[in-house]
């Protein structure tokens, strides 16, 4: 898939636990989970921008457009 999820990157360098911001976020872990291993189909607007808002980061520091080979 061409959209890469950068989210555990993102994690990591807030050093923010799923769990944690999932409860920040008010989104099921799994749901999170879901998001950041980029099985994902879509994402809400809402639940972007909490994500940004929370980690204090740009939609573009989360999702990456790369074309496929």
């Amino acid at each position: 898939m061409p959209i890469i999820v950068n989210l555990d990157i993102m994690m990591a360098k807030r050093k923010i636990s799923l769990g944690e911001l999932a409860e920040k976020i008010d989104i099921t872990p799994a749901n999170l989970s879901i998001l950041k291993t980029g099985k994902a189909k879509a994402i809400r607007f809402s639940t972007l921008e909490a994500i940004c808002k929370e980690l204090e980061c740009q939609p573009a520091d989360i999702l990456e457009y790369k074309e496929e080979e």
